[in-house]
């Protein structure tokens, strides 16, 4: 399990660097990254916690799901702090196949796989590093996900081994950077882009949550963080911003009660925020595919 490589990367036109594309003349066979039946895995991540990653998360992989009707699994690698079963309502453990791999419980028309689904409640999750690494390669590579077209990873916050490990071990498409506009979470935002670059795995764009609120009597905004701090780091690192998201109590409660506001409520303006989130990463995604000169190649 313990096994380091070099990752070579290169510059991509207009992404500085930052969307990172590799090319070596000892080329990995990447293949062997890939999880079968799996055409994409995308991560969802933040240089910190509390910045709403996992309902990030979530909410697009149900919008992929139903808005898109694509075939997307959805995959908790937060191993010390699982959300998921929560928030998609998840109910008790995965069934093992005949091949004695974990079968993915499904909701909301995604399949998921969570830490959370696989211990007691409320018990604490109390691992060294190698126990870690070895449970996040059997909920990705022993696991039945069957065809999938996408498979969304909520990452666990920061930039430390699991997220270097996750990246390295999987063909990632790209990912998702999730942040709010205050200047302290895109301090750290700003490394998780960072750490994307340096091992090869191509940006998708940046997405501020927590964009505002808008007051339920009178409408007006209040900018409770910042105003417009994701999409100004967006341009100065060379990303593509993806969307804003609001400070709303429905997301909130949809979260708690294990129901995706884009599922409780299709039609709201924060829905199709989510929604157009979606259709842009995937169109990202066909930009990235349709350019031979990004893709992660990793050299012994």
């Amino acid at each position: 399990m313990n096994r380091f490589f070099n990752i070579t990367t290169k510059k991509v036109r207009g992404f500085r660097g930052y969307a990172a594309g590799a090319e070596s003349k000892n080329s990995f066979n990447v293949q062997g990254l890939k999880i079968k039946g799996v055409k994409d895995i995308i991560a969802v991540a933040s240089g910190k916690g509390g910045v709403g990653k996992s309902t990030t998360a979530v909410n697009l992989a149900v919008s992929l799901a139903n808005t898109c009707q694509l075939r997307v699994g959805l995959l908790d690698a937060d191993v010390y702090g699982p959300s998921i079963p929560t928030m998609m309502k998840l109910h008790g453990k995965p069934e093992v196949s005949e091949g004695n791999k974990m079968i993915p419980i499904e909701n909301h028309g995604v399949k998921c796989i969570s830490m959370g689904s696989l211990v007691e409640k409320d018990a604490p999750i109390v691992w060294r590093g190698p126990m870690v690494m070895k449970a996040l390669e059997q909920m990705t590579r022993g696991v039945e996900w069957g065809l999938l077209d996408i498979l969304v990873v909520d990452m666990p916050p920061g930039t430390g081994d699991a997220q270097i490990s996750m990246s390295q071990r999987l063909q990632l498409s790209g990912a998702l950077i999730v942040s709010t506009p205050q200047d302290v979470a895109l301090m750290d935002a700003r490394r998780g882009v960072k750490m994307f670059s340096k091992v090869s795995v191509p940006i998708l764009g940046l997405i501020e949550n927590m964009s505002y609120f808008k007051c339920p009597h009178c409408s007006k905004p209040s900018y409770i963080f910042g105003k417009g701090g994701a999409r100004k780091t967006a341009d100065e690192m060379g990303l593509g911003f993806v969307g804003e998201i609001p400070l709303e109590e429905e997301i909130r409660s949809g979260s708690d009660e294990g129901v995706p506001v884009v599922i409780s409520q299709p039609d709201s303006a924060v829905s199709k925020a989510y929604c157009d989130v979606a259709y842009k990463v995937i169109n990202r995604l066909h930009e990235l595919a349709a350019d031979q000169h990004i893709r992660p190649v990793i050299t012994l």
